[in-house]
């Protein structure tokens, strides 16, 4: 479109321009005066036709890239709305997960009031495990690490290090933290102490 606008242009100025030479080559010994008149009022008119030619491709163009603009706009408004319900969707979804493992904490608590210490930890075992249970059904997983496994600086972080006969060097002696993948990506190291 672009291509057939300025071809149009061009043409247009082509034959401004041979109508000032037409004009200019007629001999009028008399009326020169007046041929100079009319070649420079064509011309005056062909510079104004172009001038507005131009000014309305400017203003097509201009249009144009406000509205591609405006378009931009929304179009990343739209993906920074739909990216923050999606957020908050994942959220409630965890949190919702969540619900019954508080509930029985919750019951724990209070058993733990009316009966002995051996049920608030048979209570507290069973609120862990579902716990546990909940979280891996979110992708989180744990990483296992035990004394005596080699240290690995990609899923641990050595807090320490410390002399120990039991264990050969640049390997796990106790575990600080236990570490964790969620969907097989990293989200904590299990922080470690290393023996020297």
């Amino acid at each position: 479109m672009t291509d057939r606008k300025h071809t149009t242009q061009d043409q247009k100025r082509a034959k401004a321009a041979k109508a000032a030479e037409a004009l200019a080559a007629e001999p009028a010994p008399a009326a020169s005066e007046a041929t100079e008149a009319e070649i420079a009022e064509a011309a005056a008119q062909a510079i104004a036709d172009e001038l507005a030619a131009v000014s309305r491709e400017r203003d097509d163009y201009l249009d144009h890239l406000r509205r591609l603009k405006a378009e931009f706009d929304n179009y990343r408004k739209r993906v920074q709305r739909d990216n923050e319900e999606l957020r908050l969707r994942a959220a409630e979804t965890v949190v919702e997960s969540l619900l019954p493992v508080m509930d029985n904490m919750s019951r724990a608590l209070e058993a733990a009031d009316k009966h002995g210490e051996g049920q608030l930890m048979d209570g507290f075992g069973v609120v862990s495990g579902q716990l546990r249970g909940t979280l891996a059904g979110h992708g989180l997983e744990e990483i296992d690490v035990v004394p005596g496994t080699s240290f690995d600086p990609e899923y641990h972080e050595a807090i320490m290090t410390q002399a120990s006969p039991e264990h050969d060097e640049g390997t796990v002696v106790q575990v600080l933290e236990r570490g964790y993948l969620l969907h097989g990506k990293l989200l904590r190291p299990a922080k470690v102490i290393v023996a020297s």
